[in-house]
Formats: C-alpha cells, sequence, structure tokens
C-alpha cells in the first residue's frame, strides 16, 4: 500500500470520529444549559465561550460578548473555519474519495450521500431553529458510516490504519472534552466555591461522550469529579474511555507493524508504553493534578500521531502543525488556569 494512500484512510477515520465528537460536544452543552441548576451554566455567553474553547481551541475573555448565531455558524456550517463541523466531514470525504480503490462500494456512497446532505444544509435554518436536528444527523451519520466500515470491509490492513485513525481521534477528542469541562468547573467554583458540587458539569462531560447512562449503570449514583473522571478514564470496559481507546491502538499498530523493527522512538513504542503505564493507574494517582494529567495525555496522544505519519504515512508538516499547535495551546492554557 502505498503511503500517500495510507495516510487518506488513516485520516479519514480521524475526521469521521472528530465530526461526531463536535456535533455532541455543542448539542450537549447548548441545550443541556438550559436546565442548568445555576446562573452561571445557564448564561449563554458561558456556553458559547465553552463551545468555541473545545472546537477551536479558542480561550474568549469574559467581558467580550459573543454573537450566537454567528458561534453557531462557525463550528457548524462555515466553510471558511478549518474546524466546522462540515468542513470535518468534507475532510474525510476527500480522504475517502482518494482510497475509493480500497474502500467498498457501500462505504463510499454512504460518505458521499452524508457530505452532500451536510453542505447543502440551509444556513438559516441551522442558525435559528435547526442545531438540534443538525447535530443529531452528525452524530448518526458517523456511526453510520462506522457501521459501513465494520460491516462492508475485509478486517485487514486496510480496516486497522483505518480504525487506528478512529480511536487515536476518540482518545484526543475525549481527552479535549475533559479538559474543556475542569476548564467550566473551575469557573463555576470561582462564582459560587463549594455551593455547587459540579454534578451538573460532570452530568454534562459523560453525555458529551455518550456514557452517562453506562456510568450511572456502574456506579449507581450521581455522578461526581471523582467516578466521572475514572470511569471516562481509567474504565477499561467503557469504549468511550481513554484506556479502553489506548487498548485498540495497541491492538491495531500491533497489525500494521508486524513486520518492522521497533526501535524506542517509534510510534508502535510510545503506544505500548502508554498501554502499559494505564494497565495499572489509579484515580487517586492523578486526581490531585487532573489539569496538568489531561494536559500531558493530549501532547502525548499528538506526538503518537506525528509519530504514526513519520513511521507510516510518510505525511508533511502541513497536517501534523494544527495538531501540535492545539497540544502546546491546551497545555500553556492549563498551566495559566
Amino acid at each position: 500500500m502505498l503511503a500517500r494512500v495510507a495516510n487518506n484512510l488513516f485520516w479519514m477515520g480521524r475526521y469521521i470520529e472528530r465530526s461526531e465528537h463536535l456535533a455532541r460536544f455543542l448539542n450537549v452543552n447548548y441545550f443541556s444549559s438550559l436546565d442548568a441548576p445555576d446562573e452561571l451554566s445557564q448564561s449563554r455567553q458561558f456556553v458559547l465561550r465553552s463551545v468555541m474553547y473545545m472546537s477551536a481551541n479558542e480561550i474568549i475573555d469574559a467581558d467580550i460578548t459573543l454573537e450566537e448565531e454567528a458561534v453557531l455558524f462557525n463550528v457548524g456550517l462555515n466553510l471558511e473555519q478549518p474546524y466546522s463541523i462540515v468542513n470535518t466531514f468534507i475532510n474525510a470525504h476527500e480522504n475517502a474519495r482518494s482510497s475509493r480503490d480500497l474502500i467498498s462500494t457501500e462505504l463510499f456512497e454512504c460518505i458521499n450521500r452524508i457530505n452532500h446532505s451536510f453542505k447543502g444544509y440551509p444556513i438559516e435554518k441551522f442558525v435559528k431553529s435547526g442545531l438540534y436536528e443538525f447535530t443529531s444527523m452528525v452524530t448518526q451519520s458517523a456511526s453510520e458510516v462506522r457501521s459501513k466500515i465494520k460491516g462492508t470491509l475485509l478486517h485487514d490492513e486496510v480496516y486497522a490504519i483505518i480504525m487506528l485513525g478512529v480511536y487515536l481521534e476518540r482518545a484526543i477528542q475525549v481527552s479535549r472534552i475533559i479538559n474543556s469541562k475542569l476548564s467550566d468547573v473551575a469557573a463555576a467554583k470561582e462564582i459560587y466555591g463549594d455551593v455547587i458540587d459540579g454534578s451538573y458539569q460532570w452530568s454534562t462531560l459523560l453525555k458529551c461522550v455518550s456514557t452517562h447512562d453506562m456510568m450511572r449503570s456502574f456506579y449507581k449514583k450521581t455522578p461526581s469529579r471523582k467516578t466521572t473522571l475514572e470511569f471516562i478514564i481509567l474504565n477499561g470496559k467503557c469504549p468511550r474511555s481513554i484506556k479502553s481507546c489506548l487498548y485498540q491502538i495497541y491492538k491495531y499498530i500491533c497489525i500494521i507493524s508486524k513486520n518492522r523493527q521497533i526501535t524506542d522512538d517509534s510510534a508502535a513504542f510510545l503506544i505500548g508504553k502508554m498501554k502499559a503505564d494505564f494497565e495499572y493507574k489509579l484515580i487517586t494517582d492523578i486526581e490531585d493534578n487532573i489539569e496538568e494529567f489531561i494536559a500531558d495525555l493530549i501532547e502525548h496522544l499528538v506526538l503518537i500521531a506525528d509519530k504514526l505519519e513519520d513511521n507510516y504515512f510518510n505525511i508533511s508538516d502541513a497536517i501534523v502543525k494544527p495538531d501540535v499547535k492545539v497540544a502546546t495551546e491546551v497545555k500553556k492554557q492549563t498551566q495559566k488556569q
């Protein structure tokens, strides 16, 4: 397989997963705020700043008033914004088109149909009343594409490369969502102190990564800081947890690197090392400095993505730089907070 084609498959998986997480985060944060228990969490400005922090990695000062329709348009349908949901799926479509010979007709037609529906969604409807419909359509479409990947492709190296991209992107996006909600909790505590226990924000975090019901089933109690973070970071049975993603990343890197020599600075070595580190990690090891842990986690995941491209896909810096910048900025912002 050509490195260029492998790169297309890898990024197709990443962009599909990224579009789903962006859409769900926008949906959950916007509509959950309508029933929020405190004035800050109900504030539309607070919600919009949180959305911009997660999607565009921008910290908006509290004294700047954001225009709701402009923010929703930029995050949802603005073709000129590289972080927009529609641009993310367009990129997935372009990568699928470039690797057309290696994927099934059913998968390509699915991606092609969804791409046209996203690009043709009315902007006026979206910013006025179509937010729920559009974001729900994106999350359902991403699930449909993944089902086509799992159900119509041979489970060989092509499948392994796509799923490697999916699970790496999932780990990065879940980490960024955690980072964003930690920032929201810190802002609420600064205003209300210990009067607010943060259970609303923890519930919102769980819903953003589709783990709320299973977390309640697992712990049999209301989400708290400790149980929420433990579940979505360290629970290997939760398919959306960081630990579970690392297991899957390790599984698929073993498939595509079986004929390669593993050096101590290779992607396969870094993935194995991180998986082993998570194997025996406890929430008590990280809860006291969770912000720093998440910032370092994002940085290491982006480093793994960089190494994967160097080792297997021979990618130019043009693709790597945006994510490297995100990781660096997240670490700096977390340290400032």
